[in-house]
């Protein structure tokens, strides 16, 4: 090997520059964070809405939240660096009474938790948003506290907090494999070097399976493309940041400058790795869903649109921890989830690797296992 380092994180999104941090600032050694981009926050993170919200369906997402949350509103203050984040809040719009029956119940179940989460008429959420169509929808769920932040900003402001901490952060180098000697991770291979590390955390977003495949771990997760459309200016675009979700179609916009940013699932998702954007979906499907949804997108125009990836796991739920490799960890499979999780997850990914153990949230059910044993955490509330 032609260099050394007690941890390797593969993977420069949201999640690798917080598990970066958070182990060099737990006294992890000498940890190494490679990002085959030329850029952190290029990949999966650089494509997200930047959405944050309490509003889950699973108990244990909410908890990751609640962890979570307060991390991405306290980054400036604790780190000195900037982040701009707005708290307006996400409108769940509902159109049907076994749709309603599940918010409701997922509503008290966040409440429990002190989750501010309150059930809407359908006037008040048009109080809300302004300019929302109110055709079919019954009620609405909402919670102020969920927001929106900059995801380049989140990730870059790891990525430097990491680096003071005394990690290491070298992009453009791939890692091409995971090197596995007796049943332990032994080191990482790229294109131009090999590094021997004895702990390596899988932090590659959608492209995780193939990684954790090479060393012998079978990860079942998909890569499903998402679109993502921006429009320029329009009249009666929304005042405010609020996140609008449909919960029907999981059409979902919220203001971006002076127009709107949107997308939405298909019901077709196919996974793949391409970021080609479907021209077809956004004009037949995203479009006509948009102005059924917020009529005043009729007279707005498309400034611009990408197409980023979603790291799908058949419970919607991320999976955290050790491997049957020894030494190698697991940060994947969030499932939409991952920008506003990645402060938590870095820590509680230090708290394993260093302590033993997750502390500050109890994920246990989170393990790669349980797709075996059956034990799956269903989230419904996926946008």
């Amino acid at each position: 090997m032609s260099e050394t380092a007690d941890v390797v994180v593969v993977g420069g999104g949201a999640v690798g520059c917080s598990a970066a941090y958070h182990l060099a600032a737990a006294g992890a050694g000498d940890v190494l964070l490679l990002e085959r981009s030329g850029a952190v926050g290029t990949g999966a993170t650089g494509a997200c809405a930047g959405g944050f919200r309490f509003q889950f369906s699973s108990r244990i997402n909410v908890e990751l939240s609640l962890a979570s949350v307060p991390m991405i509103l306290g980054f400036t203050e604790r780190h000195g660096l900037p982040l701009e984040v707005v708290q307006h809040g996400y409108l769940f719009v509902l159109r049907d009474e076994a749709t309603r029956s599940r918010f409701e119940a997922a509503a008290a179940m966040q409440r429990s938790l002190g989750v501010d989460a309150r059930l809407l008429t359908p006037g008040e959420a048009a109080d809300l948003v302004p300019g929302i169509s109110l055709e079919d929808v019954i009620a609405a769920t909402y919670c102020p506290d969920d927001g929106i932040a900059d995801p380049g900003g989140l990730t870059q402001g790891y990525a430097t907090v990491a680096a003071r901490a005394g990690a290491r952060i070298r992009t453009g180098e791939e890692v091409a494999g995971i090197v596995v000697e007796g049943g332990r991770v032994a080191g990482v291979r790229t294109a131009t070097a090999e590094v021997a590390t004895r702990t390596v955390v899988n932090a590659a977003g959608p492209w995780a399976g193939p990684l954790a495949a090479g060393a012998g771990v079978d990860l079942p997760l998909e890569p499903i493309p998402r679109m993502v459309v921006a429009t320029g200016p329009f009249p009666d675009a929304p005042l405010r940041r609020t996140l609008v979700i449909d919960a029907a179609t999981s059409f979902y916009f919220h203001r971006e400058g002076e127009g709107v940013l949107m997308g939405m699932g298909g019901v077709d998702e196919q996974p793949s790795f391409s970021l080609h954007v479907d021209e077809r979906f956004v004009a037949e499907e995203l479009l006509p869903t948009a102005v059924r949804v917020f009529p005043p997108l009729e007279a707005a125009g498309v400034a611009s649109s990408w197409s980023g990836l979603y790291e799908m796991t058949p419970d919607r739920h991320p999976i955290l921890g050790a491997t049957p490799v020894e030494g190698l960890w697991l940060a994947n499979g969030f499932s939409g989830h991952g920008f506003q999780h990645a402060p938590v997850v870095g820590l509680l990914i230090a708290e394993m690797i260093v302590d033993g153990t997750a502390r500050t949230v109890d994920v246990s059910s989170l393990n790669l296992g349980r797709f075996e044993r059956g034990d799956l955490v269903p989230e419904a509330h996926v946008v």
